[in-house]
């Protein structure tokens, strides 16, 4: 469950600027929350591409 702590504790990282862009209409907080996405994304791929390295290599030793 590390990895979903991991996500969690990255999306509060970005809080603040969801609530002043989508709240409060802050063009910047827009800007720091479209650098936010893309770093999400980012380490959603990167736990995709452990899941599937680990699903496959539970079928390589069955």
């Amino acid at each position: 469950m590390n990895r979903y702590k991991e996500l969690q504790d990255l999306l509060a990282t970005f809080e603040k600027d969801f609530e002043k862009f989508y709240d409060k209409e802050n063009k910047s907080a827009g800007t720091r929350v479209r650098k936010a996405m893309n770093e999400i994304k980012k380490k959603a791929q990167e736990i995709r591409k452990e899941v599937q390295e680990m699903k496959t290599g539970d079928k390589a030793a069955g």
